[in-house]
């Protein structure tokens, strides 16, 4: 066997093992949406928390969808976090409305936080329930969501509950891009294994974040995560550190418009892509090389040699082909988004090199008009 035959067939058998793991992964999770509701004979209370800054144009659509959940004990708990727009006026209007939603109000942030984390951390301080959900201000809910994963949580016996939402693209590029970044994130962060106690598998996410109230206290609350960009995996490696952690798929049960346009979705994760790779110098590097000769080589490759070569490089791009197909049934995208999943993973290779580089020159981080320096972002690694 010459040299680029071996190559090709090394490549392949990786690619074979990583299909293995992503397929069958990906459908060991469970879909919310499908989760049973069993009676309860009394439902735990929960406090839902959400951080708002500058989500005037989200808020007056996606609150009203927290509110209509059909929770029997519901509490919802808004944190208006120095906010420049009419975000705090939309959440009084709405509170004015219903006695369940309460507003917080942050107008100075303390040194050593970051934002949104400070914002979820004080509304978690003022929280009542048994169970704690974080999401996000522009998530759109279900009315039986909730009753849904409190009722699986607790028959599960779980700390945590993280549920990842229909991502609810805005044109075909963006379509293929949320496609590419659901296969990342799987591939990443190997979600069907978090539930597994012998594994180091974690995450979280920021959408949907359901904790246990007296585990979630006696682990820091979000102050072990209070400088991560990232705190809503970094909650969920903290949550299954300290009692048990699942995630499920979210898709039927809660969605977003995650972004309007490609180029907004690349600004928007050059905040925190580094911070995934704990600010390593060359994590981002070697994902280039991994990107070079498991995505590009192969497509290269096929029209320099003949033979046995270049078939074990054609079958190597179909099996890409037929993963990117696979990855948009559990992203509920149009399946010929996967036919492109090269160039989705192209676009977010990129990004961590852009993150890698703003952060690098920056010093740091900006996020909403605020500048986080390195050295603070790097002291808290987890």
């Amino acid at each position: 066997m010459n040299g680029p035959t071996f190559l090709a067939a090394l490549t392949l058998l990786i690619w074979l093992g990583l299909a293995w793991d992503v397929g069958r992964g990906n459908r060991r999770l469970r879909r919310l949406a499908k989760l049973p509701l069993p009676e309860q004979a009394g439902w735990p209370r929960v406090s839902l928390v959400i951080a708002a800054r500058n989500e005037g144009k989200t808020l007056g659509a996606a609150v009203p969808t927290m509110l209509a959940l059909d929770y029997p004990d519901l509490e919802l708990i808004a944190v208006n976090d120095r906010s420049e727009d009419d975000t705090g006026a939309v959440l009084e209007k709405l509170a004015a409305a219903d006695p369940r939603l309460r507003v917080v109000t942050v107008t100075a942030l303390p040194e050593g936080w970051i934002g949104k984390n400070h914002a979820l951390h004080t509304g978690a301080i003022e929280a009542a329930g048994e169970w704690i959900l974080f999401t996000d201000a522009d998530i759109h809910f279900q009315p039986d969501t909730l009753r849904r994963a409190v009722a699986y949580a607790r028959m599960q016996t779980l700390d945590h509950l993280a549920a990842v939402p229909r991502l609810v693209e805005q044109g075909h590029a963006l379509g293929i891009c949320v496609n590419a970044f659901s296969f990342a994130f799987t591939v990443g962060l190997r979600p069907a294994h978090i539930s597994d106690p012998r594994s180091r598998a974690h995450g979280g996410v920021g959408a949907f974040n359901l904790v246990r109230s007296s585990t979630y206290r006696k682990l820091g609350g979000h102050e072990p995560v209070r400088m991560r960009p990232d705190d809503d995996i970094k909650l969920g490696k903290l949550m299954k550190a300290g009692g048990f952690s699942e995630l499920v798929l979210g898709e039927g049960a809660l969605a977003v418009a995650w972004y309007d346009s490609v180029g907004a979705m690349i600004r928007g994760l050059t905040k925190n892509a580094y911070a995934g790779a704990d600010y390593r110098l060359w994590v981002p590097l070697a994902a280039m090389l991994a990107f070079g000769v498991g995505w590009v080589w192969p497509a290269v490759a096929l029209f320099l040699y003949e033979g046995p070569a270049m078939w074990l490089n054609a079958g190597t791009l179909a099996l890409i082909l037929a993963l990117g197909c696979d990855q948009t049934r559990f992203t509920g995208g149009r399946w010929w988004h996967g036919l492109f999943l090269p160039l989705g993973m192209a676009v977010f290779a990129w990004i961590l090199l852009r993150s890698q580089a703003v952060t690098l020159w920056t010093g740091g981080i900006t996020w909403r008009g605020t500048h986080y320096p390195l050295r603070d972002l790097k002291a808290n690694r987890l």
